[in-house]
């Protein structure tokens, strides 16, 4: 009786057939690997890119408050610069005396000194609490220096008289003060009987003063016109 052989060895087929699955099993498992790997950079990649997008729109945000802060900043301090300059204006002409009021309503003028050409020996004058010119101040030395210089008796038109004008005054609670040459515009008329009468007619700003030159710069600024 013949017995019949079983070979359990596979044959050459089934496992060239078992390598090549094998192989297609890891060529997948790696080709899912690398898209993960992709998958994963690209991720990456947007958050750096995101990261980047943020920063950016933060620095233009602050960047534009900057801007906007330092404008307001510049303005504000135009607007304090132009709140703390003083310009008097003058009020009353055709009379004998100019009430003086600042320029800007934010500014409160507390006293002022009123100081005029040394050549006049008219003394300073002072007021408190109602800035003012009076031709009384100055009047009577007016008419002799003009009378030394051999001006005409009657004004051919607006006269003028420097001032060195010192004022305190308040912006915001706070004080300043201003030191400025001024012209006092006046008319001179001659009466037979009577004497001349000087008429005040406003005042011009000529400009800012600093110092102890201020009185030197009211005298020569006199010497130019009263030798006109």
């Amino acid at each position: 009786m013949m017995e019949t052989t079983v070979n359990d060895t596979p044959s050459q087929a089934e496992a060239s057939e078992q390598a090549s699955t094998a192989a297609k099993t890891e060529a997948r498992a790696a080709e899912a690997a690398a898209i993960r790997r992709r998958w994963i950079t690209l991720g990456e990649l947007l958050a750096v890119i995101a990261v980047i997008i943020s920063g950016l729109t933060l620095w233009n945000n602050w960047s534009e408050r900057s801007d906007s802060e330092a404008v307001k900043t510049a303005d504000a301090r135009k607007a304090s610069t132009r709140a703390a300059t003083l310009v008097l204006l003058a009020t009353g002409d055709g009379e004998d005396q100019l009430a003086l009021k600042p320029a800007s309503p934010d500014q409160s003028v507390q006293s002022q000194q009123i100081a005029f050409p040394a050549a006049l020996g008219a003394p300073p004058a002072q007021t408190t609490g109602e800035p003012r010119i009076e031709a009384a101040w100055f009047e009577r030395a007016l008419k002799k220096a003009r009378s030394a210089a051999k001006l005409p008796d009657d004004s051919r038109g607006d006269e003028r008289l420097p001032a060195l004008i010192t004022t305190r005054y308040l912006v915001d609670g706070e004080e300043h003060e201003d030191a400025a040459l001024y012209d006092i515009g006046y008319s001179i008329s001659g009466r037979l009987l009577g004497g001349h009468t000087v008429t005040l007619r406003g005042i011009s700003l000529v400009s800012r003063v600093r110092g102890t030159g201020a009185q030197a710069k009211l005298d020569a600024r006199w010497k130019t016109l009263i030798s006109r």
